[in-house]
């Protein structure tokens, strides 16, 4: 099988269900995020400061996976949209309340950077947040499962809480914003 098809030299593309759509449509950008997304937690597994939390990461990116399948498989009107595990954002919640049991309190906004790998940390986290924006965008159109909007929303958290919990791996000072 080659990798290249040819069917879509014009800007068009096919939806999982055979649906041509132009390459900006909202599916593709909603589902594109999530696959940039998944190339940063790919290289965020690669990080020796955050050894404990390789397992989720790859679980991560497993679960982008698997939404980016959901959104390229829309409902038919009528149809309840695809669920994810609540187990998923269970996971992300206990993996965040554990980091931040070996952190400071956040008392002010923390400016991304300190390291290489803190600032990709903080990329996931702003990708994370245009997914999300997009898939609310896509929601509005067509119905997404509550369950997914959920587990986005609390995945941004989570690579906010990492990166705090990197630099203090590292011994990175964060950088507390201070208003002018």
């Amino acid at each position: 099988m080659k990798i290249y098809t040819k069917t879509g030299d014009r800007g068009m593309t096919s939806l999982f269900n055979g649906k041509r759509v132009l390459k900006n449509d909202l599916h593709l950008d909603s589902y594109g995020s999530l696959d940039e997304l998944n190339a940063w937690v790919g290289l965020l597994r690669e990080g020796a400061v955050v050894a404990s939390q390789k397992p989720l990461l790859l679980e991560i990116q497993k679960h982008l996976f698997e939404i980016g399948a959901i959104l390229a498989n829309p409902t038919k009107e009528g149809e309840k949209p695809t669920a994810i595990p609540t187990k998923n954002t269970n996971d992300l919640e206990f993996a965040i309340d554990q980091m931040e049991l070996s952190l400071e309190p956040l008392t002010n906004f923390i400016l991304p950077g300190g390291s290489t790998y803190v600032s990709y940390c903080h990329l996931a986290r702003t990708v994370s947040r245009r997914a999300e924006r997009l898939l609310i965008s896509l929601h509005m159109e067509q119905p997404i499962d509550i369950s997914v909007l959920e587990y986005i929303n609390r995945l941004s958290d989570y690579f906010f809480v990492l990166s705090r919990y990197a630099a203090k791996n590292s011994g990175v000072e964060e950088v507390k914003w201070m208003p002018s």
